[in-house]
């Protein structure tokens, strides 16, 4: 027997004005279609079960579909009509394989949806161009960790409730849409749109005056100088891009009390680094390390210092002495610059008191160590080698790149002592 092909308006009225279901809630019929696209295009990849309530020929999708949540109409909170608002595709659980397939245009007919999250697979092709149009509800949108390829959609910034965008770990190109920052993205707080590689040009003016607490690009293409930050500023990585210039603009503008991790490693940034990035007060991680900076670093010495979860300032051309100030470091990576001088005493009665339990300054033009009494803890990594001083505790705690575990020559030390480290 043929399978009977009702419209979607035909369907609806049948569910409506059924005896045995007006005083049951029913799903919209666009939403059922949609559901039915999505099982059609996405599949789970071998030892996935996701899909195996997904049963339309016996069960209610909201009450029975794995990752889907229904909600009434808002706007009609007496109807019987629901609609998907939402949707997780995928159980983000470690032994989950995931989910194969491509995202169809037809999601896009979810409007009710404020939650969007596809978990980690090998989901291909790119993202519905209409998604930012067309689900204008939209809060939280995360697709990472599959294959997507494709420009990031400009109609996302369209989203004036969008709270959180993650599209981070897939194969996304082209440049960030600058309207993500512009005042039709009014709430968006967090964007993710790490370990992309094929992301490229310069990060938005508009992100100096945006209201954005999160901003992850690390492992792209992104180029060109870090414009100011905003004062709204949380979390900055851009870490393992195309970075220049120096850091004199993105700290040119108001303090950013709630700076608490900053990440620029590996980049080509140069200069001398700004004296109040070591003044932030909510600033607990600074990583700087392999980039060109060059010149001295001035860090407060307050009775009161800030303290420190790491800062590493490694594989640079810092010269000048070891500002005392580090000294509230939990963690400091100094190694492969041209520091010269002493070991400040503060520093090293950190190392000693175990506060400081990483202190790695080997390859530089360090002149003395002020050993302790004491024995160093136990839990203390403490890397001297190849500097201008018999190694006073040997270099036993090195990492294994570390290098030679011996002294710098001597006829580089005379040299480095004439001209001050610079």
């Amino acid at each position: 027997m043929a399978k009977l092909h009702y419209p979607l308006c035909i369907l609806f009225l049948l569910l409506s004005f059924s005896p045995s279901l007006q005083q049951q809630t029913f799903l919209h019929p666009s939403d059922v279609l949609s559901l039915h696209d999505l099982r059609t295009s996405l599949q789970g990849l071998p030892g996935s079960k996701f899909f195996s309530s997904w049963d339309f020929s016996n069960g209610d999708p909201c009450t029975t579909f794995t990752g889907v949540v229904c909600s009434r109409d808002d706007e009609n909170p007496s109807s019987q009509v629901l609609r998907v608002s939402v949707l997780t595709l995928g159980t983000g659980l470690t032994d989950s394989p995931g989910l194969t397939g491509t995202l169809p245009e037809s999601i896009c007919n979810l409007t009710y949806l404020s939650v969007l999250v596809l978990y980690p697979g090998q989901v291909t092709g790119s993202i519905p161009s209409s998604l930012g149009s067309s689900l204008r509800r939209l809060r939280l949108l995360s697709l990472t960790n599959n294959l997507l390829t494709g420009p990031v959609p400009d109609s996302l910034a369209g989203l004036a409730d969008l709270h959180t965008l993650d599209l981070s770990n897939n194969q996304l190109s082209g440049p960030i849409p600058p309207s993500l920052f512009l005042p039709s993205s009014p709430n968006l707080k967090v964007l993710i749109l790490s370990n992309n590689g094929g992301l490229t040009g310069e990060i938005p003016a508009g992100f100096s005056t945006s209201q954005i607490l999160h901003l992850d690009l690390t492992h792209n293409s992104i180029y060109g100088e870090l414009p100011m930050l905003p004062a709204t500023l949380r979390y900055l990585s851009v870490a393992q891009n195309n970075m220049c210039g120096t850091l004199e603009t993105a700290f040119a503008g108001t303090t950013i009390p709630d700076l608490e991790f900053l990440d620029l490693s590996m980049n080509a940034i140069s200069g001398q680094i700004p004296s109040h990035v070591f003044y932030l007060p909510s600033l607990t991680s600074i990583f700087l390390d392999r980039n060109n900076f060059t010149g001295t670093i001035t860090v407060p010495a307050s009775k009161t210092p800030i303290s420190w979860t790491v800062i590493d300032l490694s594989h640079n051309g810092i010269s000048g002495q070891i500002p005392a100030g580090l000294a509230s470091a939990g963690a400091l990576y100094l190694n492969s610059n041209r520091f010269i001088g002493s070991v400040p005493d503060r520093v090293v009665q950190s190392i000693y008191s175990g506060q400081m339990a990483t202190f790695y300054a080997q390859h530089n033009f360090l002149t003395e160590f002020p050993t302790q009494p004491d024995p160093l803890p136990d839990s203390v990594a403490l890397c001297l080698s190849y500097n201008c001083m018999v190694l006073p505790l040997a270099g036993a705690n090195c990492p294994m790149n570390g290098g030679p575990l011996q002294s710098r020559p001597q006829e580089q030390c005379i040299s480095i002592a004439s001209t001050g480290g610079d």
